[in-house]
């Protein structure tokens, strides 16, 4: 008799509701933050509609979508966390150097790869591992891993249960409900700090992410984002709902088609903790509420492009982390993002930005043929429809400046680019999906159906 496994598509979404539940009670502003996003976007939706929102189809997926944020200090972590979350049917998509912007880890997103998958529940993860080696000071970075060496931040139970999953194929209903309980303590908060107080100013000193990834018993979540359908007006509307927001939106500005990711956050709570020894008090600052807004998908030329136009915005300025330069700041990047395209034809039929095919008025074909059958003809004509196939991942510059926001200014420039997704890879024990294959092969797939069904495969 063949076993009954729960879907990892269901597995996640019990987790994810598990985690959304335990980060409301341990943040209660992020209880806040979520009835102004839904509030934000039963407007939005009343407005304009699904459709010009650019979430035709996704409006179920809106009420359950959130991305997760964790630092994990050790391969091994790493590595576990990998096969933690492919119980889920999460896998590591696309490698992000932080150090680019003053950051020492790198990080990949564990998500759902599939359509079905996203649609089920897109709950995403961004993990980043801790660079030890950008660590400048010798004694410093070894005391560093000696306390990362003693601790365990997985359940004996929450371990059995990932082997089990491996050795079996999944999990039955009642191991899925205690591995969601079991997986759930490795992201809780601790108050009480691993090292004494002296060690942890140490740290703090070389990085406020050092600090953090290094002097606590485990990855604890240290935020849990929404998806917003206007993040302007969100950041718009905090401080009356009692939240204070980060001085400036991470990402592209404010455009008629989204793309990418815009990101905001509010700032990071200050909490009390007890340090190792002596049982010192004091505050540590990390998790924070943050907020995303997703668009189109660009292509490799299309990043490109987005790439240059924001290096010559940093070039020019840089956010202060007080928001003393934030009116100058938007008008910079909206002055340089004018450059790039702004309507989905335009981004389409240059190859800027990635679009899903599908069949629209199939009596329409011969009037596109007459007009040359190309693509191009065949959607002017309305025989297919493109639509904006939605952005799922992240930006390395936009991570970065959200933890720096919430961590200090401390070290902001402190550290050259320096990738490395090799050593990322071999402490993964995986390579990463590349995110950008992944939407190519949408469009590729989407075409040749739509195609297939106008019977012109062969023609278009």
């Amino acid at each position: 008799m063949t076993a009954s496994f729960v879907p990892p598509s269901a597995i996640r979404s019990l987790f994810s509701r598990a985690m959304s539940d335990m980060y409301r009670s341990e943040v209660p502003q992020y209880g806040t933050l979520m009835e102004l996003v839904a509030d934000v976007n039963a407007r939005v939706l009343a407005e304009v509609g699904a459709a010009r929102a650019g979430v035709a189809g996704q409006e179920l997926r809106l009420e359950v979508e959130r991305h997760g944020a964790i630092r994990v200090g050790t391969a091994a972590e790493l590595a576990t966390i990998r096969r933690l979350f492919a119980v889920m049917g999460m896998a590591p998509v696309g490698y992000y150097d932080l150090s680019i912007a003053g950051v020492p880890v790198h990080s990949t997103a564990f998500r759902p790869m599939d359509n079905a998958g996203l649609a089920a529940n897109p709950f995403r993860v961004f993990t980043s591992l801790l660079r030890l080696d950008l660590i400048a000071d010798p004694a410093l970075r070894d005391a560093a891993k000696a306390v990362l060496r003693r601790r365990s931040i997985f359940t004996p139970r929450c371990l059995a249960l990932i082997d089990q999953f491996e050795s079996q194929g999944g999990l039955s209903e009642s191991q899925a409900s205690a591995f969601v309980t079991e997986a759930l303590e490795t992201f809780r908060w601790h108050g009480k700090a691993t090292v004494d107080a002296g060690l942890y100013q140490q740290l703090r000193q070389a990085h406020p992410l050092i600090a953090d990834i290094v002097c606590f018993q485990g990855p604890h979540i240290n935020h849990l984002t929404p998806r917003t359908l206007d993040i302007d007006a969100v950041q718009a509307e905090m401080p009356a709902r009692g939240i204070k927001p980060k001085a400036v939106i991470e990402g592209p500005p404010t455009r008629r088609c989204p793309i990418l990711l815009r990101q905001t956050s509010f700032l990071a709570l200050s909490e009390p903790v007890t340090f190792a020894g002596e049982g010192e008090a004091g505050t540590h600052t990390a998790r924070f509420g943050e907020i995303e807004q997703r668009g189109v998908a660009l292509t490799p030329q299309g990043r490109q492009r987005y790439d240059e136009i924001l290096a010559r915005v940093r070039e020019a300025i840089v956010p202060a982390g007080d928001g003393s330069n934030a009116a100058e700041y938007r008008e910079v990047l909206a002055r340089e993002f004018s450059a790039l395209p702004d309507d989905h034809d335009t981004l389409r039929r240059e190859g800027l930005a990635y679009y899903r095919y599908s069949v629209g008025d199939a009596a329409r074909v011969a009037q596109a043929v007459a007009a040359g059958g190309g693509v191009d003809a065949l959607v002017e004509a309305g025989a297919l429809v493109a639509e904006p196939i939605t952005y799922e991942d992240f930006l390395p510059v936009s991570a970065a400046g959200i933890f720096q926001s919430n961590l200090g200014d401390e070290q902001r420039d402190g550290l050259a680019a320096s990738p490395n997704r090799a050593a990322f890879e071999q402490a993964l024990g995986a390579p990463v999906h590349d995110e950008l294959a992944l939407y190519a092969a949408q469009q590729r797939d989407s075409l040749a159906q739509a195609l297939k069904a106008l019977g012109l495969e062969a023609t278009a």
